[in-house]
């Protein structure tokens, strides 16, 4: 019961940190689409939420395998694994292409500059995948939970 609990709590606390990282550079992201301040902001508050996202991620695998594992596989339990491969494959896009190319930015004389559509795009894509991966694992989090 106690190993089941701390296993939740880990499983809880990756949810909070990851998802909340995630909500905070999404709204900066989203309002830097338009606006020199907001790119500005986004490309330095991206530099904490990084790695708190990471944290959050590997939280919540530790957690979420350490529950299935006293617990049980389910068929959310797949659901959960190819959930966090996507979101393992878009924190790799975003974290070693997106964030050099935002750095590389900020250094420039360039730095104040609206991103370009095309990059716009990209982020935005990574973005929404980032946020449904999160907010449907959160969602079987709590379905796994209330049926047990």
């Amino acid at each position: 019961m106690i190993l089941q609990a701390l296993a939740l709590f880990i499983w809880i606390a990756g949810f909070i940190i990851g998802l909340g990282a995630v909500v905070v550079i999404d709204i900066h992201g989203f309002l830097g689409r338009k606006s020199r301040y907001w790119t500005v902001a986004t490309t330095r508050t991206h530099k904490i939420t990084k790695p708190l996202i990471w944290v959050g991620t590997i939280l919540v695998a530790v957690g979420g395998i350490w529950y299935y594992s006293i617990v049980g596989v389910t068929w959310i339990t797949i659901v959960h694994a190819i959930i966090l491969g996507i979101l393992l494959l878009n924190g790799a896009y975003l974290s070693f292409v997106v964030s050099p190319y935002l750095l590389k930015q900020e250094r420039s004389t360039e730095g104040v500059k609206i991103l370009p559509p095309s990059w716009q795009r990209r982020i935005t894509l990574g973005l929404l995948i980032g946020d449904t991966g999160w907010w449907i694992a959160v969602a079987l989090f709590v379905w796994l939970i209330v049926a047990r």
